[in-house]
């Protein structure tokens, strides 16, 4: 695991822009795994911006979205397809229909989880995942107890996440969906690279957890533990619990300049 500890909020997008970006030079027909949420989204502004500036290209590119709400409708606004198509998808050259996302207001959401997993798969699995933890360590919709081995299915959302993700309801807790239909960590630990983003103090037991404590489906983020290739970008307030941090910046410091985000992944045949 890479631990890369950032000054500030600010300076977070453009090493989460050059994974993927590394990602889609090497192939541009890279399959992306998008997240929502507050913490990508430094992220999302420098693709879009290198995508203005004509230095990348997604146009060839694949994207499947980390989660849905069960029971909203695709067209209301805080869908995840809206989120996504708000944050990134209508300021680059990403084929909307090219994202998909699980399949929330399916009659069978047990069906619609496999249908999903089964559509990864055929795509080849995702190159490069973006991910955000919540401050109870969840990781897409996978709250504390959740199999590390899980797959795509439904899930009951904590009060604590209901909470959290009120802001975007207008602060009305009522109003946000109890359930959601989710990739399971065993399906994002089969990504070729992982790239998570955590930001202010609120985020910082959850960093330390995920990097430094036990693997343990109370921390459901510290299942990145176990993948080969993962990174943590954070910034300075949510690396204040890290015991390491002095480590982490040394080594980042020192890494050679070749070296890059990007590891070697061969291709499942298709």
């Amino acid at each position: 695991m890479e631990v890369v500890i950032l000054d500030d909020e600010e300076q977070v997008g453009r090493p989460g822009a050059d994974a993927v970006a590394e990602h889609v030079a090497r192939d541009p027909r890279a399959v992306l795994g998008l997240a929502t949420g507050s913490s990508p989204l430094r992220v999302y502004r420098e693709l879009a911006a290198r995508v203005g500036r004509g230095e990348l290209s997604l146009a060839g590119c694949r994207a499947f979205l980390l989660d849905e709400y069960v029971g909203l409708p695709v067209e209301h606004p805080e869908s995840y397809r809206s989120v996504i198509r708000r944050d990134l998808i209508d300021h680059v050259d990403l084929d909307p229909a090219r994202v998909l996302g699980p399949d929330g207001g399916a009659d069978d959401l047990a069906a619609a989880g496999a249908d999903f997993e089964r559509t990864i798969a055929a795509a080849g699995g995702v190159d490069v995942q973006l991910l955000g933890v919540g401050s109870d360590g969840h990781i897409a919709f996978n709250e504390p107890g959740s199999s590390l081995a899980s797959r795509t299915r439904i899930k009951t959302l904590t009060t604590q996440t209901r909470r959290d993700n009120a802001r975007f309801f207008g602060g009305d807790v009522d109003a946000v969906p109890r359930h959601c239909l989710t990739q399971g960590i065993g399906t994002i630990l089969q990504a070729g690279h992982l790239v998570l983003v955590a930001l202010g103090t609120g985020k910082a037991e959850a960093v330390h957890q995920l990097v430094e404590g036990p693997v343990t489906a109370l921390w459901p983020a510290s299942a990145l533990q176990l993948h080969p290739h993962a990174t943590v970008l954070v910034d300075e307030a949510a690396a204040t619990r890290l015991l390491l941090r002095d480590y982490y910046r040394e080594t980042y410091l020192g890494k050679p300049a070749w070296q890059g985000f990007l590891r070697p992944r061969p291709r499942p045949a298709t």
